[in-house]
């Protein structure tokens, strides 16, 4: 499903009463926090990763979580955005005691379940509509007491997706690559798979064989090689693309790694 309009994740402090059903994208990494009000969850698209008190898997296309009201949570998308749908429910219906009662019975398994092909067929259709006319309050609540009243009848067993290990150097990657022009600090590479700084900086020297800054640098500083190789940029602008305060950090390091200076290195590409 293609989501054009989103509304952005809400912050519990700065939305007391949300609306009764949203679609919205999680972006990737990692953020976290609390509300009054149990929230059912459901995937759209894309792939993301929750933990609710404590329990993660990873949940995607066609299946959801239920998050009770005042835990505490972390979720994101995996690598790229996900789209999810939120129910939110400060919003009882006459189904809401059969809905709660069913999903209170998923709580051993973390609160995370699975949903048949109607179901996800209708959450589709009903998501691109929301998605369409984000404003439109009736619409929410409308699809909000459709899905409600019918989710009990259509929750199947969870597969998960877990792997053994939460720490995959594919998506530290690619939050480098995507990240490589800004600071970058232990605590966001932590959180783009959902690991605390501790544990994985302790992960990260095991795996690697380097600290995640000296990881990092290393990735500057080979891309900054690529992008004089390729020619057509300043050893300013090189430096500012990478990520460099500025061109004296840039050439300490440059000559630590490479062992001869950025000039230097430049003119074996020029023509």
């Amino acid at each position: 499903m293609s989501v054009q309009k989103k509304t952005s994740l809400p912050v519990s402090n700065q939305t007391p009463t949300p609306k009764p059903a949203e679609v919205m994208t999680l972006p990737s990494g990692m953020d976290c926090h609390a509300h009054f009000y149990t929230q059912i969850v459901v995937c759209l698209n894309g792939m993301t990763e929750f933990e609710i008190s404590g329990y993660g898997n990873r949940v995607g296309p066609g299946q959801g979580c239920i998050v009770h009201a005042g835990a505490n949570h972390a979720f994101g998308g995996i690598v790229e955005s996900a789209d999810i749908m939120v129910l939110n429910l400060p919003f009882p219906t006459t189904e809401t005691p059969i809905m709660m009662q069913r999903l209170n019975d998923l709580s051993n398994s973390g609160c995370y379940f699975c949903l048949d092909e109607p179901f996800k067929n209708l959450i589709r259709i009903l998501g691109q509509e929301m998605s369409t006319t984000p404003e439109d309050y009736r619409l929410s609540q409308a699809c909000h007491d459709t899905l409600v009243s019918i989710l009990p009848r259509h929750i199947t067993g969870y597969a998960p997706h877990v792997k053994e290990s939460r720490f995959d150097m594919d998506i530290i990657d690619h939050y480098i690559e995507r990240n490589i022009g800004r600071p970058i600090t232990v605590a966001q590479l932590a959180g783009s798979v959902f690991l605390g700084e501790s544990q994985f900086h302790s992960l990260f020297k095991a795996t690697t064989g380097v600290t995640p800054y000296q990881y990092v640098l290393n990735k500057r500083v080979q891309m900054a090689k690529r992008f004089i190789e390729q020619g057509g940029y300043t050893l300013g602008q090189v430096a500012d693309i990478t990520g460099f305060s500025g061109q004296s950090s840039f050439s300490h390091a440059f000559i630590r790694l490479v062992g001869v200076s950025p000039s230097a290195y430049k003119k074996r590409y020029q023509k």
